[in-house]
């Protein structure tokens, strides 16, 4: 099956919940490093969100659910893996590591889905996915779920898809209904005033930059300015990456720079406001980062912030983009910036963000009363009840799997009052 809809669209439960209702109607039992289905997907951040998302289904079900990437180290993977799987999460790298090291066998997989195929073909990944799909059963099921479906896809699809079904949302170019465009020029001399105003707010707000040093340091500027940012990119560690998504998302800080890197699969909610201050390349990676906002229904609005030289530029890409931006000339204090902000949050100085990270860090310290629940590097069953092993029958319960969900929406929930309270009713 070929599924295609915009970001935002629920592409992730579109696939999970089929996929795990038909492991949970199968009594096969869980073995080690043998799992019954396979997700793909090119990112770590997405991988994680993935198993997020689908956690709390699985241990519902009593399901093993494993997520294997690269970046972090591989024995709490083993180890989860040995443990049995049932659904396993993977970016083909990784997964091709430890397939090369007998540690996983796809021989079993019953099923297999390609998440954001387009974004795997052109991060050059799709050579490794052929492969993993080889070596899964041949008459087996495979859907390809992505917000696009370029040309690049197509060997995908003519080699492992039969006769498939195709099932359109919408048109990956379609705007969202509830997303804002904006398209402000501004001169150099007023760009970081206007910056740190857009970034002012109470809401949620993302920003995008070309480049990880333009990330660091725009993060690093608001951060002296007293509007706490967290950054990501590719130059962090894979657990630094965790955490700055980790702050974001459970609203300890309200600003996330980043590159392209956070500009699909990353979810968050309550993001109201996405700022381009550096354009994108090209209209699709343009979709895509705004498409972290007006989320599932929710409203939200777009900046694109221009050099007068880029106008042109811009207006090209907003054609291909199909949408029609609301431009304006803005310098500091502009009304148009008031609008969408709202009311300004107080600053922090730098003696409150020294407070709020020994505070921080001496709540992470504690030792939990709960069980571990593992780490971002792997996933396995920390909550100590039985795994089903001899069929349905045999089961005593569900079986904890998400393991390390620290980063998930729980957090954020205590958080959402305040954010987006600033902004305009939509």
């Amino acid at each position: 099956m070929l599924g295609r809809g915009r970001t935002g669209s629920g592409k992730t439960l579109a696939f999970g919940l089929p996929v795990l209702a038909r492991l949970a109607r199968c009594d096969a039992p869980t073995r080690p490093s043998r799992p019954r289905a396979l997700v793909l997907l090119p990112t770590r951040e997405l991988a994680g969100q993935v198993r997020d998302a689908l956690a709390p289904l699985t241990t519902a079900l009593g399901l093993e659910q494993t997520v294997v990437y690269g970046g972090v180290g591989q024995r709490p993977q083993e180890q989860a893996l040995r443990r049995g799987v049932d659904l396993l999460i993977a970016c083909p790298g990784r997964l091709e590591d430890l397939i090369g090291q007998g540690l996983v066998d796809l021989n079993r997989v019953e099923v297999t889905v390609l998440d954001e195929a387009d974004h795997m073909s052109d991060l050059g990944f799709l050579p490794a996915v052929r492969r993993l799909l080889r070596r899964t059963p041949s008459g087996t099921q495979r859907l390809l779920f992505s917000a696009t479906l370029d040309s690049e896809v197509d060997r995908v699809v003519k080699e492992f898809l039969h006769e498939p079904v195709t099932h359109s949302v919408d048109r990956a170019s379609e705007p969202v209904p509830d997303m804002t465009h904006h398209v402000f020029t501004v001169r150099k001399d007023d760009r970081t005033a206007v910056v740190q105003e857009l970034a002012g707010g109470r809401g949620r707000t993302m920003f995008f930059t070309r480049t990880k040093h333009a990330a660091r340091r725009l993060s690093r500027q608001l951060t002296s300015a007293g509007i706490p940012a967290a950054e990501l990119h590719g130059n962090l560690s894979q657990g630094a990456r965790d955490r700055n998504l980790g702050l974001f998302r459970d609203g300890d800080v309200r600003v996330l720079v980043a590159t392209d890197i956070a500009a699909r699969g990353i979810h968050v909610d309550d993001v109201a406001l996405v700022v381009h201050v550096d354009p994108p390349a090209e209209h699709k990676a343009y979709l895509h980062r705004s498409g972290r906002t007006a989320r599932a229904g929710a409203a939200g609005d777009v900046v694109t912030l221009v050099p007068p030289e880029q106008r042109d530029e811009v207006a090209k890409l907003t054609r291909k983009a199909g949408i029609k931006p609301r431009s304006a000339d803005v310098g500091p204090g502009a009304h148009v910036i008031t609008d969408l902000v709202g009311e300004a949050a107080p600053r922090v100085s730098a003696e409150e963000r020294a407070a709020t990270t020994q505070t921080r860090s001496q709540s992470q310290s504690r030792p939990e009363s709960r069980p571990n629940q593992g780490s971002g590097s792997g996933s396995g069953n920390g909550s100590g009840r039985p795994r089903r092993r001899g069929g349905r029958g045999g089961r005593a319960g569900g079986s904890g799997t998400g393991g390390g969900r620290s980063g998930s929406s729980s957090g954020a929930s205590s958080a959402r009052a305040g954010a987006g309270s600033g902004r305009r009713s939509r």
